[in-house]
C-alpha cells in the first residue's frame, strides 16, 4: 500500500454530548441530479460538503448546468430539463459511486457524447475502474442507449454516444448495487413514456431505493410499484416545478447522514453516553436510521425524536453480540462489526454481499482490520462473523496502523477501537473527506480521552518526585521519559551500539521491553536500580535524546503508557510532542543552584560520591544542550502552568498541582 499520513487516537474513556451531522451523502447527489434534469430552480440547502458531492457538482458545471452557491452549503440550481447544454464532454468523477452511476443513466438517455472516468483529471483510474457497472450498462443498452467500455468489459471508464431510445420495458439485476436501480428510476422521466422496470433477483438495499423514490415524488415524478419490488412503472412526466406551488420542489432540505450517525450512535453504547445525534431521526427517509434498532439488539439504550437519535450503554455497561441479517442497513452495518469487537460473544451480519463492491471490498478489508486488533473473524460471499477479544484491554493497536483502502467508512468505523486500552492508530484519515471532512473533529468533542497529566522541566527540578507522587495520589499510572532515555543508553552499552549510531539506536528502541510499577523498573525482564540515576546514564540520555530516529522510535512507546484511569508523565517534551492534548501541562522549573544542591543531597543519600560544583556545571550544560537541540527542545508549552520550586518543597508542589488538576477536570 502507498504510504500516507497516520492518525493516533488515544485511548478512549467516554463518550457523551452533542454530535451534529453533516447533510447525507446519498441526499446530496440524487438531489443535486433532479435539480439539473428539472424545469424551474431549485434551492438546495443543508447539502453535504464533501469529495463526492464535489464531483457531482464538477460534473453538473461541466454538462452545463448554472448554480449559484449561496453560502453556508446552500446552492441555487437552474434546471435544464434533462436537455444538457453541453453535449459532448469528458466526465472525471473519483470514487465517487452516488455520481457516477445515476449520471450514466441520465447521460445515456439525454442524447449526447460523453466520456466518464473514474479517479481525476490528473490520475483517472482508482477503485472507480473496479467497481463492476456491466448490469447498469446493459440494462440501458435495452432501451437503446449506446454505450461502450472504454477498459474492461463490464467495468468504468465508459463512453456513451446519442443512441435509439426506444422501448418501455427494462430488467436489471437487483442482487448487485441498489444504484444500478437508482440511476435507471431517476432517468426515465427523461424518455417522456410510460416505462416498466422489472427487478432480477432480490433486491438488496432497499431502503437506498424508498430514498430515490421519496426523492422522485418531491419533484413531481410518478412511480408505481407492484410485488415485492419487482416491478416498478415511471409514468412520462417530465421532472418540473412549474405546477402548483406546493407540488413544486422550490426549497428542498438535506437530512442529517443517517450512515454517519452510526459511529456517533456507536460511540454512545460503548462509552457510557448519552450521545445525541442531530439532523436525523424517527421522521427520515433514511433506512439506515434503523442502525439504532440494531444497537438496541446488542442491549445499548435508545431514544429518538422527529430529528435526533441518541444512544446510551446498556444497564450493565455490556453489549451483547447479535446475528443479524443486514440488507436494510448495508452501510451502518459495518459500523456493527467494529462494535461487535466491545460485546460479549459472536456476532454474525449476514446479507451484505453488496460490501464487495464498494469503495473496496469491505467484506475482505474489514477481516483483515479486525483481525489486526485481535479479533477472530470468518468471512464468506455475504456474510462477516467476529469473535472480540477477551477483553477491551486486550483489543490491539498494531504498530501497523489500521489501513483504510481509501474508503472513508473504513477509517470511521475503526475510530470506535480507540476504547480499547491502547487507542487506535487510523493510516490516511483524510479519506474521510468523501463523505465527513471534519469527523475525527467532531468525534473528538464528544469523547473523552483518557487523562494526562504532563510535566516537564529541566534536570534535577523535582518534576520525577512530583510525578510519582501525583499518580499516586490520583491512581494513576506513572511515565518518567527520562528514565526511557536513561534505559535505551544502558540497552546500548549491553549490546554493544555506539551512542551516535542513529539508525541502530531507533532499531534497538523499538525492541526493548520497558515496565515501570511504582518506583521499581525493569529492561528486558531483568530489574534496573540506581545505575540509571548515574550523572553518567543522565549524560547518556541526553544525547541519544538529541537523535530524531531515536524520539520517534519512542514516541509510540510513551503513547503506549497512556491507559485508564489516567497517566501522570513527566520529561522534556510531554506536553508538547508526546501529549500535546494532555489535561494538564506543568513546567516545573527552579535555579540551577537549588537543582544542583537536591541532586548532591540525592546522592549522598544513595551513598554515592558527587561533588556539588562539578553538579552545576552539568546541570547548566545540559540545559542548554537541551532548549537549543533541533529536535524536541526543552521549553514551556502553550498552555503549560509555569511552576518554580526554587522556594517550594515537594510536598507544596505536590499540593499544588493536585489542585491545578482539580480545576481542569471537565466535570469542573
Amino acid at each position: 500500500m502507498p504510504q500516507h499520513e497516520s492518525l493516533y487516537l488515544p485511548p478512549l474513556m467516554s463518550a457523551r454530548g452533542t454530535a451534529r451531522l453533516p447533510g447525507s451523502k446519498s441526499i446530496s447527489n440524487r438531489v443535486l441530479l433532479l435539480a439539473a434534469l428539472s424545469e424551474g430552480v431549485t434551492e438546495v440547502r443543508d447539502l453535504l460538503k464533501s469529495d463526492d458531492t464535489e464531483r457531482m457538482l464538477d460534473a453538473l458545471g461541466t454538462l452545463g448546468v448554472q448554480m449559484e452557491s449561496l453560502g453556508d452549503n446552500t446552492y441555487r440550481i437552474m434546471g435544464c430539463g434533462g436537455n444538457f447544454p453541453v453535449k459532448q464532454a469528458a466526465l472525471f468523477l473519483g470514487n465517487a459511486g452516488t455520481a457516477f452511476r445515476p449520471l450514466v443513466a441520465a447521460l445515456a438517455l439525454s442524447g449526447g457524447q460523453y466520456d466518464l472516468f473514474g479517479g481525476s483529471n490528473d490520475s483517472p483510474g482508482g477503485r472507480m475502474h473496479e467497481r463492476p457497472i456491466g448490469d447498469l450498462v446493459d440494462a440501458l443498452r435495452q432501451l437503446g442507449a449506446d454505450i461502450s467500455y472504454m477498459g474492461n468489459e463490464g467495468f468504468p471508464p465508459l463512453a456513451i454516444s446519442p443512441g435509439k431510445l426506444e422501448g418501455n420495458t427494462v430488467s436489471v439485476r437487483g442482487d448487485v448495487s441498489s444504484q444500478f436501480l437508482t440511476g435507471i428510476l431517476m432517468a426515465l422521466p427523461l424518455l417522456k413514456r410510460e416505462v416498466t422496470v422489472n427487478i432480477v433477483g432480490d433486491l438488496i438495499s432497499k431502503p437506498y431505493i424508498d430514498i430515490t423514490l421519496a426523492m422522485m415524488r418531491q419533484f413531481d415524478a410518478v412511480v408505481f410499484r407492484t410485488g415485492d419490488w419487482r416491478q416498478s412503472v415511471v409514468e412520462g412526466s417530465r421532472y418540473t416545478d412549474s405546477r402548483v406551488n406546493y407540488r413544486s420542489p422550490g426549497i428542498v432540505y438535506v437530512e442529517g447522514d443517517a450512515s454517519s450517525a452510526s459511529y456517533f450512535l456507536a460511540a454512545g453504547a460503548i462509552g457510557g453516553g448519552p450521545l445525541r445525534i442531530e439532523g436525523v431521526g424517527s421522521e427520515s427517509i433514511q433506512g439506515d436510521v434503523k442502525f439504532a434498532d440494531a444497537l438496541g439488539k446488542m442491549g445499548a439504550r435508545i431514544i429518538m425524536g422527529p430529528n435526533w437519535m441518541e444512544a446510551s450503554s446498556p444497564e450493565d455497561g455490556k453489549l451483547k453480540a447479535i446475528d443479524l441479517d443486514c440488507n436494510h442497513i448495508p452501510d451502518a452495518a459495518m459500523t456493527l462489526a467494529v462494535a461487535a469487537l466491545f460485546a460479549e460473544g459472536t456476532t454474525t451480519l449476514r446479507n451484505i454481499a453488496s460490501w464487495r463492491v464498494k469503495e473496496t471490498d469491505r467484506i475482505a478489508a474489514m477481516a483483515i482490520e479486525l483481525r489486526k486488533v485481535g479479533a477472530v473473524v470468518e468471512e464468506g460471499a455475504d456474510f462477516i462473523r467476529i469473535t472480540p477479544p477477551a477483553s477491551r484491554a486486550e483489543i490491539i493497536n498494531p504498530a501497523e496502523g489500521i489501513d483504510t483502502y481509501d474508503d472513508h467508512r473504513m477509517a470511521m468505523c475503526f475510530s470506535l477501537a480507540a476504547f480499547g486500552a491502547q487507542g487506535i492508530r487510523i493510516n490516511d484519515p483524510k479519506c474521510v473527506a468523501k463523505t465527513f471532512p471534519e469527523y475525527f473533529a467532531e468525534f473528538d468533542k464528544v469523547t473523552r480521552k483518557v487523562p494526562v497529566i504532563a510535566i516537564d522541566g529541566p534536570s534535577a527540578s523535582g518534576k520525577g518526585t512530583v510525578a510519582q507522587r501525583v499518580a499516586a495520589a490520583l491512581g494513576m499510572h506513572y511515565l518518567d521519559s527520562g528514565a526511557l532515555y536513561r534505559l535505551l543508553g544502558l540497552a546500548a552499552q549491553k549490546h554493544g551500539v555506539s551512542l551516535t549510531e542513529e539508525a541502530r539506536l531507533a532499531a534497538l528502541a523499538g525492541q526493548i521491553d520497558i515496565r515501570f510499577e511504582g518506583e521499581n523498573i525493569w529492561l528486558d525482564g531483568q530489574p534496573v536500580g540506581d545505575e540509571l540515576r548515574t550523572e553518567e546514564a543522565g549524560a547518556a540520555a541526553s544525547k541519544v535524546a538529541a537523535l530524531p530516529g531515536v524520539r520517534a522510535a519512542l514516541l509510540d512507546k510513551q503513547q503506549a503508557f497512556r491507559r485508564a484511569p489516567g497517566l501522570v508523565a513527566d520529561g522534556r517534551d510531554m506536553a508538547s510532542v508526546v501529549f500535546p492534548d494532555a489535561e494538564l501541562k506543568v513546567f516545573l522549573t527552579a535555579s540551577a543552584e537549588v537543582r544542583a544542591d537536591r541532586r548532591y543531597k540525592q546522592l549522598k543519600q544513595k551513598g554515592m560520591d558527587a561533588n556539588i560544583a562539578a553538579l552545576l556545571q552539568d546541570i547548566e550544560a545540559r540545559d542548554s544542550r537541551d532548549t537549543q537541540r533541533s529536535v524536541a527542545p526543552l521549553q514551556q508549552a502553550t498552555g503549560a502552568v509555569r511552576l518554580d520550586t526554587t522556594a517550594m518543597n515537594i510536598e507544596q508542589a505536590v499540593k499544588f498541582v493536585l489542585a491545578q488538576y482539580q480545576l481542569k477536570r471537565p466535570e469542573n
